[in-house]
């Protein structure tokens, strides 16, 4: 089965006047056809970027593609012109912004917005548009549909807005569903409001989801595999169950040792140390090194090749070379 989105080596870079900032890296990953992929990491990693870049979304300047392809249903989407872009966006990808107060017109009332996007693509007239736009209200859960369809954005609470923005993305049935932190600015009760959402939306439509996001806690419900990114690239990727269960890279057992735990047993939170990189020079070694507890000279001097751990979990960490095993070991323990 073909992949419906594959990136291979991606590198891109922002020109600023203190210098180039190496944003992404080298990431590469798949995303299947009605497969769900999270893609987590902190802040600054490179996650967004990454999704904008498919998006062609990288404003230039200072924005550039410094290598790499994107294969959208096999064709590369960083040779197709802005004209070419139009016609995908929105149409065959769909993407949540992280914050739907500002991706929201506020001038426009939240029916025609949604309308807007099929009027483009389908050439619907406006009643018939709006007519959609209706039922696209009401299939992520907003009540009374009829009534909303006229209302503007500063109407609607955070998860309606946040609702609204979901029916925008899938007015067209896109193939893939980029979701760029969609429930960070909701309160708990509304985030699992917005993933159930999310998990029933992908059955019913048999589209392709990445979700990026900070949070290991969201991604379990939805999705199938998880890449992990760290300094503008890949750290681990794999199935759910091997990331949670058989973590492999000590950044990603970090990010899962600082997700709250629930029951009765209480324990700290913890942090990682330090911080992250700076990527107008990246180190020469493992980015992580300098914040990693069992860093070896080596992970400080050359980067690790990545390495596959079991079918379908890769890994980028010096702790899996072969020579390295007493240490893994002493790691485990």
């Amino acid at each position: 089965m073909r992949p419906i989105l594959e990136i291979k080596n991606l590198q891109v870079a922002f020109d600023t006047y203190a210098g180039e900032v190496k944003a992404v890296r080298g990431v590469s990953y798949t995303v299947n056809p009605g497969e769900a992929v999270a893609v987590v990491g902190e802040s600054g990693c490179g996650k967004s970027v990454t999704a904008q870049t498919v998006m062609g979304l990288i404003p230039s300047p200072p924005g550039r593609v410094v290598a790499g392809q994107i294969l959208f249903d096999g064709q590369d989407l960083l040779n197709f012109t802005e004209r070419q872009m139009q016609g995908v966006r929105g149409n065959q990808i769909g993407m949540i912004f992280q914050d739907p107060m500002t991706s929201l017109n506020p001038t426009m009332t939240v029916g025609r917005q949604i309308a807007e996007g099929l009027r483009k693509h389908q050439s619907l007239p406006a009643d018939q548009a709006l007519e959609q736009a209706k039922e696209m209200l009401k299939m992520v859960g907003i009540p009374h549909p009829d009534r909303r369809l006229n209302q503007y954005p500063h109407e609607f609470s955070g998860g309606m807005r946040q609702r609204a923005m979901i029916a925008t993305a899938l007015a067209c049935r896109p193939k893939l569903l980029i979701a760029d932190e969609p429930t960070t600015a909701l309160d708990v009760t509304i985030q699992d409001q917005i993933i159930d959402l999310m998990r029933n939306l992908q059955r019913q439509l048999g589209m392709a989801i990445v979700l990026i996001t900070h949070d290991l806690g969201v991604v379990a419900g939805l999705c199938s595999r998880v890449v992990v990114m760290y300094a503008g690239q890949i750290m681990e990727a794999g199935p759910v169950r091997e990331i949670y269960y058989r973590t492999q890279h000590p950044y990603t057992r970090g990010l899962l040792a600082s997700v709250p735990k629930t029951g009765k047993e209480r324990k700290p939170l913890v942090s990682i140390p330090g911080t992250p990189p700076d990527l107008f020079s990246p180190p020469p070694g493992c980015p992580f090194a300098p914040r990693c507890s069992h860093a070896m000279k080596v992970c400080g001097q050359l980067v690790p090749q990545e390495q596959e751990v079991s079918p379908g979990h890769r890994v980028a960490c010096w702790l899996t070379h072969p020579l390295a095993q007493y240490r893994k070991q002493e790691v485990a323990g």
